[in-house]
């Protein structure tokens, strides 16, 4: 078996590498979110213990 015939699949290449593609586009965008979340998560800490600091 040669590389062109590995990456095409037997004619399955696209549903294959589409759902490799779809699945890494989701992780990615998972990532971005929890990122995402936990920097807004310790502001709004960061914003309480201020908060409490200053009464």
């Amino acid at each position: 078996m040669n590389w062109a015939d590995f990456f095409a699949m037997n004619g399955y290449a696209f549903y294959v590498w589409g759902s490799y593609g779809m699945a890494l586009f989701v992780f990615m965008i998972e990532i971005i979110l929890v990122r995402h979340k936990r920097k807004v998560t310790l502001q709004q800490l960061r914003m309480m213990r201020d908060a409490g600091e200053s009464q």
